[in-house]
């Protein structure tokens, strides 16, 4: 085997999706000789291999250990490079194969391919022809790792596990959506502007059969009314006067997986009336074309209007609105999930302090009542811009009142009235024990910091120590309250 260049690489190092040193590489061949030249070859530009010079030894690396590409011989004592590719397949099923073969055995390779190997290689082989073949065996493998950390990240951002939250709302929504995810129902969220409906709608498809297919989004109140039909259906080349190419629609780009159509009910009446037909026959015609299109999607819509008075004021179809609502979700406004607001402003806080490259900042419990008192009329999008904001203008480390943004800037300063953390639970509280009183305070402010004990004691103006005491105390009165109810 003789080098044939100076530069054998089949591409440029800068077009590569993988380091060379990153992969583990496999040579099997009875010929020690033979062996030692590819691995010699492959080492010089960068790659690290093993090397196994019989059948048997080989079968027991690829048990024990871990491999990216194997190159086998396909003739050999005992174990042959079949054996080696189907134990390879069953044990290592991300490795790729590639197979050494004589002239003679060429048929055997290609059926060999069938079963899973990668490429062959006949013999004799030159250096070129070998790293060519086992670039585009790694460029394979890297593709794939990178296509599995994207599927990862996609889990980590919108899987449900993503969703902060600890509110008991929001814990029966997220119950409600894993029952939803696994089915193809047709689904429609409703809830205010800013509450997360398409994080929402991600995240049905991201747990969904259709996860490996792609969502395709689209605000129907974004788009220009007469242009509402070309992005859903597509449009052929001169059927309106801005058509000069045929236009795949997002029914048809979506087809196999989910379209998310937001704001569903501003879509003009024309446009309802071939939703319906298209929910009905599964099947799309493109604005000036004749033909039908079979499309498989699985539609999302979304709503922060009350798409039943609009029935009764005539501008949304009835039918359409039960063709939408098989399944609804409706997303609590912010305001009514004040359990939320803490853990989403340290979520938030840490996102932008990653992104913008800031050091560590943390919120002072100033800031923090007066996030947990605020109404919110922006919901969960409101809450984020403030943090950003904050993150952004800060030059200390503390977030503090002098970051906070105008709206909540201007609020007047905290008074001594008791902030309803609960929704007016502190009513009931009238007339009850002073010890009683106490544990409402303690455990309502250990929820407006996260459950941060030393930052909760800030606040109630008492020590630390008070307050594991207090915890200690009522953690042995629960306890002995339990041992009472089990005599």
């Amino acid at each position: 085997m003789s080098d044939e260049s100076a530069n054998p690489n089949a591409s440029s190092e800068s077009a590569r999706l993988y380091d060379p040193g990153e992969l583990r590489l496999l040579v099997v061949d009875n010929e020690a000789a033979h062996a030692r030249a590819m691995t010699e070859s492959l080492e010089k530009v960068g790659y690290k291999c093993e090397v196994a010079t019989s059948g048997p030894e080989a079968a027991k690396l690829v048990q024990r250990e871990t491999y990216d590409i194997i190159i086998t011989d396909m003739v050999m004592n005992d174990v042959d490079g079949m054996e080696i590719l189907k134990l390879a397949r069953k044990q290592l099923p991300d490795c790729e194969v590639v197979m050494v073969t004589g002239h003679a055995t060429v048929p055997i390779a290609v059926e060999a391919m069938q079963k899973g190997a990668f490429n062959f290689l006949e013999k004799p082989i030159t250096p070129a022809r070998l790293r060519a073949i086992v670039e585009k065996a790694a460029d394979a493998v890297a593709l794939r790792r990178q296509n599995t950390e994207l599927m990862q990240r996609l889990d980590e951002r919108y899987g449900f596990e993503g969703i902060v939250y600890t509110s008991d709302k929001m814990k029966g929504v997220i119950d409600r959506l894993r029952r939803i995810a696994a089915t193809d129902a047709t689904v429609l969220i409703t809830g205010e502007s800013g509450t997360g409906k398409e994080m929402i709608a991600q995240a049905i498809h991201q747990n969904s059969p259709r996860r490996n297919k792609r969502i395709v989004a689209l605000n129907t109140r974004a788009v220009s009314e007469n242009l509402v039909e070309s992005e859903l259906f597509g449009h052929v080349k001169g059927s309106f006067t801005d058509a000069v190419a045929d236009r795949v629609g997002a029914f048809q780009y979506a087809n196999g997986g989910t379209l998310f159509l937001d704001e569903v009910g501003d879509m003009p009446m024309s446009t309802q009336i071939k939703l319906l037909r298209v929910l009905e026959e599964s099947q799309i015609t493109r604005v000036g074309d004749n033909k039908s299109i079979k499309v498989n999607v699985r539609l999302i819509s979304a709503t922060n209007r009350p798409l039943e008075d609009m029935i009764e004021t005539g501008v949304f179809r009835n039918d359409l609105y039960f063709r939408l609502k098989v399944v609804t979700v409706e997303l609590p406004a912010l305001r009514e999930r004040r359990d939320d607001v803490i853990p989403l402003m340290d979520h938030f806080r840490k996102m932008f302090l990653r992104r913008h490259e800031k050091p560590t900042a943390h919120f002072t419990p100033a800031v923090t009542k007066r996030f947990f008192a605020y109404d919110w009329p922006g919901n969960i999008r409101q809450l984020r811009n403030f943090v950003e904001t904050m993150v952004v203008l800060d030059t200390d480390g503390s977030l503090d009142i002098d970051d906070l943004p105008p709206e909540l800037a201007d609020e007047a300063p905290e008074s001594s009235e008791p902030v309803a953390l609960v929704g007016g639970g502190e009513s009931s509280l009238i007339g009850q024990p002073l010890s009683t009183v106490e544990r409402w305070a303690i455990e309502e402010t250990l929820k407006l910091t996260g459950g941060n004990r030393e930052e909760a004691a800030k606040i109630l103006k008492i020590g630390a120590r008070t307050l594991y005491r207090r915890l200690d105390q009522y953690k042995n009165e629960e306890e002995g309250g339990e041992e009472e109810q089990a005599e």
